[in-house]
């Protein structure tokens, strides 16, 4: 397997709420947010569940999707348990999204993981983009064709979420494959970050050449400054270097 070096950085705010719910890792190979739901313990509970489980397949000698769904499976029934345990916690619910550094068919690669609204972005020289979809009403309406895109950040619904951790149906992470290569950065955030600033500005700001606790910390400050309505949690991460054998690829 090749050796990847890495780079990131993290920030949280609590914006304009009493507690702050968001929960964040960023603990090499697993880099996530989850943004905790209903009431104040119940939320931050949830999403601080999501984070241990998640934190538990690190040490692995060898991380692969299945064990990373298998996390985000404990963490579902951990937090279901924790209403069944507790009235006060009925309701407890989390978004969750991350990267991984897992090995898939004999390669290190990258697997993006989601449920909810919380998200990953993707930047490189020559390409950026949102890489998870929202599990969200506003996404199903956009899909539907009843809301235009342009008009989905500021749609009212727009924080209703239709997948969680810990509520609805099971929580199976959707996951998307991705190449690892030198140069690339990723933000991971939830949607309190991706609510008050545009796409277009957070890929200036990760393009930008900072670091990527700089980043992370500036991106999480203008979310704060343009209105701060929700909790806002972004952990950015770049590829240094992958060396095998002794060569840098």
């Amino acid at each position: 397997m090749p050796q990847v070096q890495l780079s990131w950085g993290s920030a949280t705010h609590i914006g304009q709420r009493e507690e702050n719910q968001d929960r964040f890792l960023a603990v090499p190979p697993v880099f996530a947010v989850a943004d905790g739901m209903g009431g104040h313990a119940a939320g931050a509970e949830a999403a601080q569940k999501a984070v241990d489980c998640l934190s538990a397949t690190i040490g692995r000698p060898a991380l692969t999707v299945e064990l990373l769904q298998d996390a985000v499976q404990r963490a579902d029934d951990s937090i279901r348990a924790l209403g069944e345990a507790d009235p006060s916690m009925v309701g407890a619910g989390t978004t969750v999204a991350g990267i991984a550094l897992v090995e898939d068919a004999g390669e290190l690669c990258w697997a993006v993981f989601h449920i909810g609204d919380s998200r990953v972005y993707a930047w490189t020289p020559t390409s950026w983009g949102q890489v998870t979809v929202d599990h969200s009403l506003v996404q199903v309406l956009v899909e539907s064709g009843h809301v235009a895109p342009e008009n989905a950040a500021t749609h009212p619904q727009r924080n209703i979420v239709t997948r969680a951790l810990g509520v609805g149906g099971a929580g199976d992470a959707d996951v998307t494959m991705l190449r690892l290569d030198v140069g690339q950065r990723f933000l991971v955030c939830s949607d309190g970050l991706s609510n008050e600033v545009t796409d277009e500005r957070l890929a200036e700001m990760l393009g930008s050449g900072q670091p990527p606790e700089v980043v992370a910390q500036q991106m999480v400050t203008e979310a704060a400054e343009n209105g701060g309505r929700d909790n806002i949690a972004a952990v950015v991460v770049q590829v240094d270097g992958v060396a095998d054998d002794g060569r840098s690829a």
